[in-house]
This record gives structure tokens, sequence and C-alpha cells, in this order.
């Protein structure tokens, strides 16, 4: 029997790009001890205090149907956060509570286009993109952000693809290359959504880790509340990424029309997972500092160690979980590198060509071991990435 178009080209009909980490989580399998230094999944987990209450929420009996749009008090505890931190009036009209970010991206996708239509998105990319895009019936389109740029996208660039595009999703602070947008790269590309007449989807998942500069999410800029859907989610922010609770903010009409497909699809998140995360919201900033002080000081322990070599460069680290090394000088792509640090030392990291042709030549490295194991695996690729320079020297 036929599959559908939509279903069998989610991928693109080749590879997804996580062959390395596949390789390494089979080798684990095998029972070969590997640092792997690829997945964003904190190496801590989620915090007593929140499974209580989510216990305890699940012993009170919210164990049933909950609401669809989300229970009225963590969608206004989103609003009020949101409204907090952007001065964007925002209420719970204005939020849809989702299984975690990545449905939040696929419904915001729904929501901005039809089949056939283009979304934009940035590369380097986080994986999942455009087969989120494709999912919708939608075809994908990537708009190259530069490493002499520090991986700032240039609005020209946003604007010379926009033509029929219905759609352009950003993310910052980002991943993979740990890069914040600056307020300069935001306005540019407001100023071509709304030239262009696109909707922006604005991933703002690391929003809580944010290690130099400030993040500015652009729904807050002039002229965008309206155009913009922000996907955020408790998975990053509070270590409860297998919880799946996340979120869309938007405009009221598309928030309802977005409560429809919930309707059809998700039909809602447990109302336990919905109580523990209105629980973490609101139980101050000592829970978000918790989570984001490892990655904090692994930046800056990986600072000191690539300072005392000269053969990676390093992408600013300005947010999220994710050192960007740029490897070319080994002469190797980043995918025969990751291949190899595997192969000869069971350290796994994510090359950087699975997030796009920008980041090829590079290495993302996640900070998530403890402190002892994340300098000993650095070390090692410097070293290793050392001797393969000056093997190349000598030839």
């Amino acid at each position: 029997m036929k599959l559908s178009h939509r279903i069998t080209n989610i991928t693109g009909g080749g590879s997804d790009g996580w062959d390395v980490f596949n390789k390494a989580r089979a080798m684990v399998r095998a029972g070969v001890a590997v640092t792997e230094l690829t997945q964003g999944e904190h190496d801590i987990r989620t915090h007593p205090v929140i499974l209580d209450a989510m216990d305890a929420a699940a012993r009170a009996g919210k164990t049933g149907y909950s609401a669809v749009p989300g229970e009225h008090d963590l969608r206004d505890t989103v609003a009020t956060r949101i409204q907090d931190r952007t001065g964007v009036a925002t209420t719970r009209d204005n939020v849809l509570i989702t299984p975690g970010g990545q449905a939040a991206l696929f419904a915001a996708h729904n929501a901005t286009c039809d089949p056939g239509d283009t979304g934009l998105f940035i590369d380097p990319y986080y994986a999942t993109y455009p087969g989120t895009i494709r999912a919708v019936g939608a075809v994908s389109k990537p708009v190259q952000a530069h490493a002499e740029d520090g991986f700032q996208p240039r609005a020209a660039d946003i604007d010379a693809a926009a033509e029929g595009a219905a759609s352009l999703l950003i993310n910052s602070p980002n991943n993979p290359t740990g890069v914040v947008y600056s307020r300069e790269t935001l306005e540019g590309i407001a100023g071509v959504c709304q030239d262009r007449d696109l909707w922006l989807i604005s991933d703002e998942v690391y929003d809580t880790q944010v290690w130099e500069g400030t993040h500015l999410s652009p729904r807050a800029l002039p002229g965008m509340v309206e155009r913009t859907l922000v996907v955020g989610s408790m998975s990053k922010s509070h270590a409860m990424t297998g919880s799946r609770c996340g979120w869309v903010v938007g405009p009221q009409e598309a928030i309802a029309h977005l409560i429809n497909l919930a309707t059809h699809t998700t039909y809602g998140v447990p109302g336990f997972v919905q109580a523990a995360g209105n629980f973490a919201l609101n139980a101050g900033l000592w829970l978000e500092d918790e989570v984001a002080a490892p990655f904090r000081r692994r930046r800056a322990l990986a600072q000191e160690v690539l300072q005392a070599q000269n053969v990676l460069r390093p992408v600013p680290a300005q947010g999220a979980m994710y050192l960007m090394l740029d490897i070319r000088a080994t002469g190797m792509s980043g995918e025969d590198f990751a291949y190899a640090l595997l192969d000869a030392h069971h350290i796994a990291v994510m090359p950087g060509e699975s997030f796009g042709v920008a980041a090829a030549g590079h290495i993302r490295v996640a900070m998530t071991v403890e402190d002892e194991a994340f300098v000993s695996a650095l070390n090692t690729i410097c070293d290793f990435a050392t001797g393969l320079a000056n093997q190349r020297a000598a030839e």
C-alpha cells in the first residue's frame, strides 16, 4: 500500500543527520564506555520538589482528561511570565499548552503554512526543523547564516529567500551554535517579516540560558505581536525534558484555531504534568538558576581549555548548553572528525553537518556531563584535533 508523500518525506528521503549519535548509542548498548556529548539532555534530573508536586497532583486525581488548551492556572502563569519578561500584554487567551516544544513547533507551522507554502528557517538549525515544516505539507527552505558573521543571520539573505514564503522560524539562544541574536539582528528579521508579510515563529526554549548579552523576544518589537508565535518549554529551563510540557504564545485568533488542532491531535497535556509545570514556574528563579548553573560553569571551564590551544576555533558561546567548534584546521569535515573521534577515543559529538550546510566543518559539543569528565573529554578533543592538524601540516 502506498503511504502519503507527507509522511514519507518528513526527513526529505535521506538521513536525519544523527548517524554518529546512533552509532555511539549502539556502542553503549554493546558495553563500550562512551562519553556522550551529543544530546541536549541535562546530566541532572528533574528537581525532587517538582516531582513531589507532580506526584501530589496525580494522587489528588489529576490523572483524567485535562483541559485541551491547558489548565487555566498554568496558562495564566505562562502569560504572566511572558508579559513580565517582554512588556507585551499577554493573557491566557494568548497561550496554548502543548506536549513539549516540538509539538508547539508542529502546531505553529500548522497555523501558518498551507500545503505547498514555503517555510523558511535559519541554517544552522535544530535537527527537527526541516522535517517539522515538511510534516505539515509545506516546503522547507533554509537561509544560511555565516560563521564570519558569528552566525547572526543577515536580513538581506532572508529577504532574498522570502518570495512566496509564509513563515520564518528562528531560534535564539541558538541550538546548535550557542549564539544569542542581537537586537540589530532581530530588528532586521522583524523588518523583513513585515515587508514580506511573514509569520515569525520564535523558538525560545533556551531563554533561561543566556551567558552573554540579553535575550530579546521578537514578539516585543514594534509591529510584531500580531505576526509572531513564540514557542516555549519546561524542558531546558527546569530539566523536565521527559515531562513534555511546552506552549505556544501568539495572537488570540491563532491560539483559538490551534486549540481546535490540539482537540484533534494531542487532546491536551496530562493534568499532573501541568500542575508540576505550574508549581515549577511559580517556585522562583532559584530552580531555573540551579538548572542553568552547570552549563554556565562548564562554559567557563571550556574557555580555559580552548584558550590553551590554537587549532579549534570556538563560536562565541553566548547561550544554551552547547559549544560549536570550527575544526577545519584539521582538514576534515565535521562528520569525518566526529566518526574518527568516536572510534579513537570513544567520545561522541555531533557533526556540524547534522545541523545544515552553514555548520559544515564544525562540531557541536553538548556540555552535559559532569565537570571533570567534560574537561577531560574537551582536552582529548583538543589534543586529537592538534594531532590531525600537525599531521596535515607535515604532509
